[in-house]
């Protein structure tokens, strides 16, 4: 049984069209990512989870019950905003109880949960000081510790890191992913940053204009892309268009723009045919850069026009014979093979098994 599954949900707001028939399942104990660029949908998707917004048509259910018409109250879940949403007049401890008080749980049950959660988060230290007296990973701390502590069956985390600066945000997700597998809860995690979802969940929900556009691990998003829209969002890519000029049971001869032919090893699920346009998607970092000649399958020759320094990496332009312009990314050790500058004359390999075809 799912933990929490939306049944062919849509949420019309006038004329406009939020989130377009979705449906999906979350499994017990599960961390899931709703992925996706800012108005794609992504948080009111949460929203109809946590009983803050009514599906216009489908059904939210938790579990074996349907829960649609059930208030947020009634629903046992619970919810971490982006602003942490803490009481100011209260301290650590207080603000964390806050939830076990409203539900007129025990004293005694009130300090021993209090004392398990802030034990959990690490916050000890802390739990006399007001939020004011905090910083933005001990607030956001706090308020994991104020959802938690009343035991719901799942987590909601609507951009809960993005107040935070880098090496904060990097932090928190080792600590969140961590907390979430101690716990055993299901969490969803709404984020539009690719790396939190990449690194932190179980299974992302790719969502662009209300549609659910692909959902699977973070490895079958980023090497197995479903539609352009995943391949070009998830990570850094090259979207060629290609006509089909051969198949067999193993592979796919395309010809790229510009010329260049390629052969590309499975069909990611489709089935092409000769003379069909498709898109191929090809990772920067998959495309092998020489400077001495090679030969072989998938090698051609470029020239590179463009550099740029990303600290460990250099974001090189090159163009082939034929013109066409592709993005690589070479380790910036400064030495030996993969030191480039432009001008040089490089020769390039791409393994059949890196390409990616995609419907047009």
């Amino acid at each position: 049984m799912s933990m929490v599954e939306l049944r062919d949900i849509c949420k019309y707001f006038g004329n406009f069209t939020a989130v377009d028939h979705i449906n999906l399942q979350i499994e017990q104990g599960e961390f899931m990512t709703f992925l996706g660029p800012s108005g794609c949908g992504k948080t009111t998707c949460l929203r109809m989870i946590s009983g803050f917004e009514k599906p216009s048509t489908g059904s939210v259910w938790l579990g074996d019950q349907n829960v649609t018409d059930i208030p947020p109250y009634g629903r046992d879940v619970n919810q971490v905003f982006q602003s942490y949403a803490l009481f100011p007049h209260l301290n650590v401890a207080e603000n964390i109880a806050f939830g076990l008080r409203m539900k007129k749980v025990s004293p005694a049950e009130i300090k021993r949960r209090v004392g398990q959660v802030i034990e959990n988060v690490a916050l000890g230290q802390f739990i006399e000081r007001k939020p004011s007296q905090l910083s933005g990973g001990q607030r956001q701390r706090v308020a994991l510790a104020r959802a938690i502590v009343c035991e719901p069956k799942v987590l909601l985390l609507d951009e809960p890191l993005s107040a935070l600066d880098a090496k904060l945000r990097h932090q928190m997700r080792v600590e969140l992913k961590s907390l979430q597998k101690k716990l055993g809860i299901s969490f969803i995690f709404v984020t539009h940053d690719q790396e939190e979802a990449l690194t932190m969940s179980d299974r992302v929900a790719v969502i662009n204009q209300g549609k659910l556009e692909q959902i699977g691990t973070a490895s079958d998003i980023y090497h197995r892309p479903a539609t352009r829209f995943v391949a070009s969002f998830i990570g850094e890519t090259n979207i060629v268009s290609a006509e089909v000029v051969g198949t067999d049971r193993d592979a796919t001869l395309c010809k790229l723009e510009g010329g260049l032919q390629l052969k590309v090893a499975g069909k990611n699920g489709v089935v092409p045919a000769p003379g069909e346009e498709w898109l191929v998607s090809l990772r920067p970092e998959k495309i092998r850069l020489h400077h001495e000649p090679i030969t072989g399958e998938n090698t051609f020759r470029a020239k590179v026009i463009g550099d740029t320094f990303k600290g460990s990496v250099d974001d090189l332009t090159i163009m082939t014979d034929g013109g066409l312009e592709l993005q690589t990314l070479c380790n910036n050790d400064g030495v030996g093979e993969q030191d480039f500058d432009v001008g040089d004359e490089v020769w390039c390999r791409l393994h059949p098994e890196d390409i990616i075809l995609v419907k047009a």
